[in-house]
């Protein structure tokens, strides 16, 4: 288990991952590797200055990165234990609608 003294962290980093719409976007950037914040702004159906601030704060968290080219910013998931960690929830999360639907 964690340490007290991590649990903070843990804590924020389960919040930041507790939004839908930071959710849609890393699944874009998953999707789609590095890109641009207004094509993930597009790819997850939200408004681009929305999108820049979840990114930001993503960005801020160290879970994503991202770099200048030009006059563009791209993104891209910085921290890899997102994607085991999306597999492992997910994973979860599908098996246990399966289930509830093979009850009905």
């Amino acid at each position: 288990m964690v340490p007290d003294a991590l649990l903070e962290e843990v804590a924020r980093r389960f919040a930041l991952l507790g939004d839908p719409t930071r959710l849609r976007l890393l699944r874009a950037l998953h999707e789609a590797g590095e890109t641009p914040a207004g094509e993930l702004a597009a790819r997850a159906e939200v408004g681009r200055e929305n999108a820049s601030k979840h990114l930001a704060r993503l960005a801020e968290a160290g879970l994503v990165g991202r770099r200048r080219q030009g006059a563009t910013v791209l993104y891209r998931i910085a921290d890899q234990s997102l994607l085991q960690m999306c597999e492992l929830v997910c994973g979860s999360v599908r098996e246990r609608a399966a289930a509830l639907a093979g009850e009905r």
